[in-house]
């Protein structure tokens, strides 16, 4: 896909829970960007995003953050980024930050249906705050909002929690994940072929918090067949 991006942005808006999700970013701002920004598995997925993206490509990013690095980056590189955040803080920041890309507040759970409109998606940490029903339903939404052949990125922190209380950057978040072995099947589940697959472990630089251990996947929606 290389068509230019829509005269005005896919909208969308909150659920049950966005505001809730909501909390810890705005109060964080750009602690959670200078705490993750040198992410090195991160980095590592959006340049093979760059190598394998076609010209003036489609991306969305779901929990777009502060912008950085993310979208930043691949709108450097020419492509057309539009960034959803439940955190109207976080969407402020990015609107500066990053102004070759577009971001809107929304909880991925209220955006509409756009079957085969996006070239690649990402989503860095930024599932882990709905239930496990609606984690899956996300994952199937995903799959069809890629174009045949489009590119998943998807970074997680393997848990065996369903909508728990969690101690994060001195916040109380409410937490759902599942065990590293999971996460493939559930991308296969929902239609996807695994690229890559990697645990790592990092140590972010924030007061009191300890070593995460990190998942890395990197999916793709299969390409339709030719017909004979």
């Amino acid at each position: 896909m290389t068509e230019e991006p829509p005269a005005a942005p896919v909208t969308g808006g909150k659920v049950d829970g966005s505001e809730e999700a909501a909390r810890p970013f705005d109060a964080l701002g750009l602690t959670y960007e200078k705490t993750y920004a040198h992410l090195p598995e991160q980095l590592a997925a959006i340049d093979w995003l760059l190598a394998e993206l076609p010209e003036g490509a489609q991306v969305l990013d779901i929990g777009s953050g502060t912008g950085r690095p993310t979208a930043e980056r691949i709108s450097a590189a020419g492509h057309h980024v539009s960034g959803y955040d439940v955190s109207q803080t976080m969407v402020d920041l990015a609107r500066a930050q990053v102004p070759a890309a577009r971001f809107e507040l929304s909880d991925v759970r209220a955006l509409p249906d756009t079957p085969g409109a996006w070239d690649a998606i990402t989503a860095f940490f930024s599932l882990h705050q709905m239930p496990r029903a609606d984690l899956v339903a996300t994952f199937g939404r995903i799959a069809d909002w890629l174009a045949p052949g489009g590119l998943f990125v998807l970074a997680a922190v393997p848990l065996d929690v369903d909508d728990a209380p969690y101690e994060w950057m001195g916040q109380t978040i409410r937490a759902t994940s599942y065990p590293a072995e999971v996460y493939p099947e559930l991308l296969r589940g929902a239609g996807l072929e695994i690229v890559h697959n990697q645990l790592s472990v990092f140590h972010p630089d924030f007061p009191g918090m300890g070593a995460e251990e990190h998942q890395f996947l990197y999916a793709r929606r299969p390409r339709v067949p030719e017909g004979p």
